[in-house]
């Protein structure tokens, strides 16, 4: 087991308490927006250790405050970078490995927001809109040659991150729940691995019904623009 992470005492903890399970595991560190770095340490992690299924699931957002005008231009840079040209990153340092063997999985965690942005969040609605598109194409290209890629489409995990955010979580689901279904995905190599089951279903019709119509049901669900403090 090869995990990443940015915090190198938490990963550490993490990692003992997978060799107490008795996994055979090493850690690695590095700046996910460093993009040069991450394809040359994961190629030379890639020919040491075959990896055989890759979990992309890097992510960071910020909501748009009471008061603010917009969304600043660094604050969206900063989620692109990390949510978007990190994954890419990440799968361009495995892929050739992959390639080379013929196997390999790929799992690339995006978001319901993919369907259908929210108000509040928009730099990072994009971001995983344009991860699952990348991952939808990533996974036509790849199946002839051996390679599994399935998107995750997760709504709202209870994690950190999430508790962090302002307004309404409908449906929100335990980091456990959440962690079963993404396994149970990717076990059966589903193409799309979404939940929960009803705002799965509800969200992507708002990108196909009139825009009016979507903002309306957006609104009435509590996820409408509202109106500066000043």
């Amino acid at each position: 087991m090869i995990l990443h992470g940015r915090d190198p005492t938490r990963l550490q903890v993490l990692c003992q308490s997978c060799e107490a399970r008795g996994a055979r595991v090493f850690s690695i560190t590095f700046d996910l927006c460093d993009g040069q770095t991450v394809v040359r340490e994961l190629r030379a992690i890639s020919e040491r250790e075959p990896i055989d299924l890759v979990i992309v699931g890097a992510g960071v957002t910020r909501m748009i405050r009471d008061g603010e005008e917009a969304e600043s231009f660094d604050t969206a840079r900063l989620i692109l970078a990390v949510n978007l040209d990190g994954a890419l990153a990440t799968i361009a340092g495995v892929l050739p490995q992959m390639q080379r063997r013929g196997s390999g999985q790929i799992a690339l965690l995006s978001s319901l927001a993919a369907y259908y942005g929210l108000p509040r969040t928009p730099a990072y609605s994009a971001s995983k809109a344009a991860l699952r598109a990348y991952g939808e194409a990533l996974r036509l290209w790849l199946a002839p040659r051996g390679i599994a890629v399935n998107v995750v489409l997760p709504g709202f995990v209870d994690t950190p991150m999430t508790a962090a955010l302002t307004g309404r979580k409908p449906a929100m689901l335990s980091a456990a729940r959440a962690a079963v279904l993404i396994r149970r995905g990717l076990e059966r190599n589903r193409a799309r691995i979404a939940f929960p089951r009803r705002l799965a279903w509800g969200l992507p019709w708002l990108s196909v019904l009139p825009a009016p119509v979507s903002q309306r049901i957006m609104s009435a669900m509590g996820f409408g623009p509202r109106a500066s403090n000043d």
